[in-house]
């Protein structure tokens, strides 16, 4: 694997964990997740600048209809990520302390739980539209049909748990912006609520690649 390879893995692995830490925001604490989002962000233009050469590509070539979906994706990404960043900002009690203070907390808040959630499932589809590791198993491993379904089952196993946890988070509810407070259980260890949200996130990258599959057949 080349070298460019390997830091654009690390950094999409580094993306991963840092926006499920984000998501327990509650949980890992303000000053904490304020720092989180400020790495959050170094990584997401990391990621990009690794990148450049789709970026540059944008106004060339033809549009498949599996291309406009991926474009359109990552310009819903981008408009989650910088709400979240300006509504971070001016939300912030730690890391922008120096700002002047302002009005709109209320407006600031809504937007960042709109944003945050929205580029949380955005980003999930966004990594099943460009899953290798599905793709490779599937190439590498030898035709069995135990093999397939086990694949299978697998897969539906982590969609249903993954359906459970984004209905016991309540999820949704932030999605529609329902409610305009995220609402944890301190009593609970983060790694549960670690896991939840990981298997929320798995369930809409097997959606991304799923579709992204039936699009280009």
């Amino acid at each position: 694997m080349k070298p460019t390879m390997k830091c654009k893995l690390a950094v999409d692995a580094a993306m991963t964990v840092a926006l499920l830490l984000l998501m327990a925001y509650g949980l890992v604490g303000e000053a904490a997740h304020e720092w989180l989002g400020m790495g959050m962000f170094a990584l997401f233009l990391t990621h990009h600048v690794l990148n450049r050469k789709w970026l540059l590509a944008i106004g060339k070539g033809k549009y498949t209809p599996l291309r406009i979906i991926q474009t359109a994706l990552v310009g819903v990404i981008l408009l989650c990520m910088l709400g979240s960043m300006v509504s971070g900002i001016l939300l912030s009690r730690y890391v922008f302390t120096f700002l002047p203070k302002h009005g709109g907390y209320e407006a600031a808040q809504k937007t960042h739980i709109l944003c945050a959630y929205w580029g949380f499932v955005c980003m999930s589809l966004h990594l099943g539209f460009h899953c290798m590791m599905l793709a490779m198993a599937r190439k590498h491993l030898q035709p069995s049909p135990l093999r397939t379904w086990s694949l299978r089952l697998a897969g539906w196993l982590w969609a249903l748990y993954g359906t459970f946890a984004f209905h016991r988070r309540g999820v949704g509810l932030y999605l529609l912006l329902r409610s305009h407070f995220v609402f944890y259980d301190y009593s609970e260890p983060v790694i549960l609520f670690l896991i939840d949200y990981l298997f929320v996130m798995a369930l809409f990258t097997l959606i991304g690649y799923y579709l992204s599959q039936v699009i280009r057949k």
